[in-house]
């Protein structure tokens, strides 16, 4: 297996994130969906199975690792071809030799980083030689591959999505750098749990920047009779942020969150915006915030106000759109209007009700008269029988029912007397008193 790299690097002072690239799958940490025991992209590298693929993720998942342990383990020319340093020219030249490699037999592997930089007719000068099977394409990418990558080119490629690595994923992807000789394992270094914690909390997800960080905090620690004491102040001064301290099961974390829901449900808006703040200084991923304000605002505040389901997805847009720190006016927003809204778990009380009778009775049919009748045979059958069209109806109601026979009689939704619910609550009880009726 031969390597090529059209950006070869010197290895002197190389940074410890790539000191520490796992050169296994035994050493690669989270992607478990991808490559545990058994999983398809596993067998595809261990059986030298390779077929044109993009690797979809955050940055520092291991998009490039994974394509370096491809290298290792393929008996092909490798070649690392970089789309930010890379034209239509070199393109050519390394399609010309794939090419010449193809008549001799020998199969190339082509990776692609940020093939998402490539314009339309760079990737189009990729498509002839992966149809041909001169190349086997490898490309990594940030973006959506749906829109980012061209469509002739993307439905000859597998796509695999990576996802940003767990707070356990980077701690053990730092305490190997702590132990291996490539890392710190030869100097006495001294550094807590709760410290390791704090990088991998503050990392959200991205490997890279963990090593990173416990890079810069090692430079910057004090040493003393040969010791280095890595301190929580030591990494505050790195990230520039106050760390949460996360224990081994994320305790913290999940209490923050807690506090923060519960706040808000409570109608408290200065509790609700002071445990925001808390996880939001302390490195929590602003969208992980932003996606619990989203369940918040149907749980919690449902009906009673449905604008606050858009004031939620709208801060979750611009939070993703603008990033820390300028989006923290944004989640703030979204919070004390989550806390000054009127509650009602309405909502959350009738789906649990219904997902219990739905699961204790999941062979109840559908009544023939709200079944459609697309076939002869169908409507001959009974299909769409004595359905009535509610809009030709007076107030567009009919007292036809929608339940099963067996379920005919049961309510989920049963508005509270809160905000625009009330008013819900008052046209609902009128309609089932006149169905009753009826």
């Amino acid at each position: 297996m031969d390597q090529l790299s059209l950006n070869d690097e010197n290895d002197v002072a190389m940074p410890l994130a790539n000191r520490l690239r796992p050169e296994s799958l035994e050493d690669f940490a989270g992607q478990k969906h991808l490559i545990g025991e058994g999983m398809i992209l596993r067998r595809l590298i261990e059986n030298d199975q390779i077929t044109s693929m993009i690797f979809w993720g955050p940055p520092g998942v291991g998009k490039t690792t994974l394509a370096s342990i491809i290298a290792a383990k393929t008996h092909a020319r490798f070649i690392n071809f970089s789309a930010v340093t890379s034209g239509i020219k070199e393109i050519k030249e390394v399609m010309a030799a794939s090419e010449r490699a193809r008549l001799m037999g020998e199969k190339t592997v082509l990776f692609v980083d940020e093939i998402h930089r490539f314009n339309k007719a760079q990737q189009d000068a990729f498509l002839p030689y992966v149809e041909r099977g001169s190349i086997i394409l490898i490309g990594a990418t940030t973006e959506n591959p749906s829109f980012e990558v061209n469509s002739a080119l993307l439905s000859r490629c597998k796509v695999f999505v990576l996802k940003e690595l767990s707070v356990e994923d980077l701690k053990e992807v730092l305490y190997r750098a702590i132990k291996s000789p490539k890392g710190f394992g030869s100097e006495r270094l001294e550094i807590s749990d709760d410290c390791v914690g704090m990088i991998a909390a503050f990392a959200n997800g991205d490997a890279r920047m963990a090593l990173n960080t416990l890079e810069m905090a090692v430079l910057n620690a004090e040493t003393k009779d040969g010791i280095i004491t890595v301190t929580k102040e030591n990494i505050e001064q790195c990230t520039s942020k106050k760390s949460l301290l996360y224990d081994k099961d994320g305790e913290e974390h999940y209490n923050l969150i807690s506090a923060l829901h519960k706040s808000m449900r409570n109608s408290d808006p200065d509790a609700a915006m002071y445990w925001l703040a808390r996880m939001l200084e302390a490195g929590e991923e602003p969208l992980y915030v932003a996606r619990r304000m989203i369940r918040f605002a149907s749980e919690d505040v449902g009906l009673a106000d449905s604008n606050a389901l858009r004031v939620a997805l709208n801060a979750y847009d611009a939070a993703h759109y603008i990033g820390m720190p300028e989006c923290t006016v944004n989640l703030a927003h979204a919070c004390v209007y989550l806390s000054m809204a009127p509650k009602s778990n309405a909502l959350d009380a009738g789906y649990m009700k219904a997902k219990e009778d739905a699961q204790k009775m999941m062979a109840e049919p559908v009544p023939l008269h709200i079944r459609n009748a697309p076939t002869k045979l169908m409507d001959e059958l009974g299909y769409g029988a004595g359905y009535q069209y509610a809009h030709d109806y007076e107030g567009h109601i009919t007292k036809m029912t929608c339940l099963p026979d067996s379920l005919k009689d049961k309510h989920y939704y049963e508005p509270s007397e809160e905000g625009m619910e009330a008013k819900i609550k008052q046209r609902l009880d009128a309609i089932r008193k006149w169905r009753n009726e009826k």
